[in-house]
């Protein structure tokens, strides 16, 4: 640096430094309009994916309330460049209406695509309240998911509901003011494995086999997971037909045993699978754990019996799968803990939010909040 330029470095060191520490009215009144809104960012298929364990469990393992009950928390936000200073309760409500528009807009009269409301497993609250001193709420959401067929799309849809005497203001943009939660429960076993070894092919000519990337593991229950058969997914509209269940007997080892309850699928298991749980820490990271579920001997037959009506095609399927997740072992709550983005379980397009980024968002807001009353107080 030429010490000809030091005085114009130093005005511009001072002029920053002015920035942020100057005192002036600005900081007093509130400079924006204190809108409520739902921290619940739309992905490119116009849903927000969520993921919420089938069981919520204790640090023990053992049930919070139940198998298949479970929570979600949505953090509900007040905006501002003020620290919020009432107890505000915020009235919420199901919004079956915008996801009727979400459906037709993208799927038109194919209802068979469409996305199922999901009303029936969820407990809404009717209120939440952001408490004075803070900007950010949240909203408890139970689920009861004993018998959910995910073979359907859930959605929970959502909207805060604006009034004369509620003493806030919904965030006119619809897509703030209103949530559309994709819900994915989620067990030990679900998840997006890795299918390159495991070979599908026409029963009888092995030689000409092929192989999916991914292979996703719907949950049925804590122990049990489903598959679509072959190189069915579920863009198939009759994939509902094709289910085939893994139920797993064991801990960290054990056997998996296939089976279907369509008998139009024809489905024949040719061999005892087995599985096996390894954790691995991370090399360079050594809080993250790398957890592998691998299933062993899969072996099966079955008949495609819908793509040409009163003509049976025959599959066989054989090789092993393989399911990683990436969890941090720094953050107590499971579903928090679980690196989803990394662990591949998001659908291409889909976008991710789960508790850890409400935690992220909520120091944020308080990071911000702190330093904005820190200047005030200079003031």
């Amino acid at each position: 640096m030429k010490v000809k330029h030091l005085p114009i470095y130093a005005a511009m060191l001072a002029s920053a430094l002015a920035t942020f520490t100057a005192c002036n009215d600005e900081w007093k009144e509130e400079q924006y309009t204190q809108y409520v809104s739902f921290r619940a960012p739309l992905g490119k298929l116009g849903v927000t994916d969520v993921y919420v364990p089938y069981s919520r469990r204790n640090a023990d393992k053992t049930f919070v309330e139940g198998s298949g009950l479970s929570s979600y928390k949505l953090p509900v936000i007040v905006s501002g460049s003020l620290q919020n200073e009432n107890n505000i309760t915020v009235h919420i409500a199901h919004d079956g209406d915008t996801l009727n528009v979400l459906n037709q807009a993208r799927f038109l009269n194919r209802t068979e695509l469409w996305y199922t409301d999901m009303k029936d497993y969820a407990t809404i609250p009717e209120t939440t309240t952001i408490p004075s001193g803070e900007n950010v709420g949240l909203l408890n959401v139970k689920f009861n998911f004993n018998g959910i067929d995910m073979s359907n799309k859930w959605v929970l849809p959502l909207t805060i509901v604006n009034g004369e005497n509620y003493g806030y203001t919904a965030h006119p943009r619809k897509n703030y003011a209103k949530a559309l939660l994709r819900i994915f429960p989620f067990n030990d076993y679900s998840g997006d494995y890795s299918g390159s070894t495991m070979k599908i092919f026409v029963t009888g000519d092995e030689a000409n086999a092929t192989a999916k990337s991914i292979i996703r593991g719907y949950v049925v229950d804590d122990k049990t997971v489903f598959f679509y058969a072959g190189d069915i997914d579920e863009s198939r509209t009759d994939r509902a037909k094709y289910k085939v269940f893994a139920r797993f007997n064991g801990e960290k080892e054990g056997t998996v045993d296939f089976y279907t309850t369509n008998n139009d699928l024809k489905l024949k298991v040719n061999k005892q699978a087995s599985f096996h749980i390894i954790e691995q820490k991370d090399d360079v990271k050594p809080y993250l754990v790398h957890r592998y579920v691998i299933i062993n001997n899969i072996s099966y037959d079955y008949v495609d019996y819908t793509s040409a009506p009163g003509t049976e095609f025959n599959w066989s399927v054989s090789g092993t799968l393989t399911l990683e997740r990436q969890i941090n072992t720094q953050i107590p709550d499971e579903d928090q803990a679980i690196e989803w983005e990394r662990s591949r379980l998001s659908p291409k397009g889909g976008h991710v939010f789960n508790k850890r980024h409400s935690w992220a968002l909520i120091h944020f807001v308080e990071l911000f909040q702190s330093h904005s009353t820190s200047l005030r107080k200079i003031c």
